[in-house]
């Protein structure tokens, strides 16, 4: 085609001439009409399809809607140049072998939370939550003051490089079918609970079991199980854990503040173009915020729809707190001293977690106990 300067403004105004032509007339090289050669820094039109595996149950509210909304943001910034497609846990994978899938390239995204993968490396639980540890906001700082470059070295050894991926916020206790007075009653107790505290619980005398979310009401329905921890009011009403369980246990000792996920196939991630690699962790970053700004609010709405049910709530009493606090630091002591990955990682966390705490005695701490307004409900 023989351009003179008419023809060319009229094509351009027209739609005729692209701007991948005139950028080739023009000597130069169109981004548009590269393929990728591996090289991480070119912008190109091609097309990248990719699975990610998730553990939570199908279109689960908030957390499998954040795995929705991630494909959804990913294909909008990248403007259709990359799509996701998401599967909760089971509908391509057994929910927790989402990190195996991911790492051996069955798909290129997972979502999930650490403490899951704690056969695979004891390390990864302190990546999601201590019990008696930090909460959302103090595990957000350690983050970007070392506790991320940790995480991605741990995960290199499996191919896989994670992100933050939202946290759930200070978490209940769980759901009872007997009645916790004392120490005493964790003896024998089967409880769904994973990460450290099942090794805290293990220490009580009890009988931590892993299952995944879609199956923990039937365990519990049929005595597969004794209680469950989960998430929250909002989450535990969707589960109907108040329809076949007596008791409700406040706070959540074990999980303060518990940090999701998601994790990418490092090699896949590796050969997307620079843009698409940062796209993808923009969008983990912006989920971060919304998945804990909706687990506030609909924990808040769903614990007054409870209250008005007059579902009762109980307090864990302190002597049980206390001894679940003594078992803790037992716990992390014995994992720490046989693991130099978790002892290294473990010393980050708790170095972080002491600063954060004295920060929070004469702010957080001092704002909820003398300023905000007293809340209006008494635990039995």
């Amino acid at each position: 085609m023989k351009l003179n300067r008419k023809t060319f403004f009229k094509g351009l105004a027209l739609g005729t001439i692209s701007l991948p032509f005139v950028i080739k007339g023009l000597g130069g090289v169109s981004h548009a009409q590269e393929e990728s050669d591996g090289s991480p820094n070119i912008i190109t039109a091609k097309k990248y399809r990719w699975k990610m595996v998730t553990t939570w149950p199908p279109k689960f509210p908030i957390l499998g809607e954040a795995c929705e909304l991630f494909a959804d943001r990913v294909r909008q910034l990248s403007g259709g140049r990359m799509d996701i497609r998401v599967y909760g846990g089971n509908e391509l994978v057994p929910a927790l072998e989402a990190f195996d899938t991911v790492r051996e390239g069955g798909a290129e995204l997972g979502c999930g939370a650490a403490y899951y993968w704690a056969g695979k490396t004891e390390a990864a639980q302190f990546f999601a939550s201590v019990p008696f540890g930090m909460n959302a906001q103090q595990l957000n700082a350690w983050m970007v003051s070392g506790g991320l470059e940790l995480w991605e070295e741990l995960y290199a050894d499996f191919n896989l490089i994670p992100m933050p991926g939202g946290n759930t916020g200070v978490q209940m206790g769980g759901w009872f079918n007997k009645e916790i007075n004392s120490v005493e009653d964790l003896k024998g107790l089967k409880m769904r609970i994973p990460g450290l505290g099942g090794k805290v619980l293990q220490r009580a005398g009890g009988a931590p079991v892993l299952m995944a979310g879609g199956e923990i009401y039937t365990g519990l329905e049929r005595g597969v199980i004794d209680a469950t921890e989960w998430l929250g009011p909002f989450h535990d009403t969707l589960m109907g854990f108040h329809e076949i369980a007596e008791y409700y246990y406040s706070p959540g000792w074990h999980e303060p503040g518990t940090m999701l996920e998601f994790f990418v196939n490092k090699e896949q991630m590796e050969r997307l173009p620079s843009d698409l690699q940062g796209i993808i962790k923009t969008v983990a970053g912006e989920l971060s915020g919304w998945i804990l700004s909706q687990m506030e609010a609909n924990n808040a709405a769903a614990l007054a729809k409870f209250l008005e049910k007059g579902i009762n709530i109980r307090r864990f009493p302190n002597e049980v707190i206390q001894q679940m606090r003594t078992y803790t630091a037992e716990a992390i002591d014995e994992i720490t001293a046989r693991d130099p990955k978790s002892r290294k990682v473990y010393e980050s966390y708790r170095s972080f977690q002491q600063k954060a705490a004295d920060y929070a005695a004469i702010t957080e701490k001092a704002y909820y106990n003398r300023i905000q307004v007293d809340a209006g409900i008494r635990l039995g």
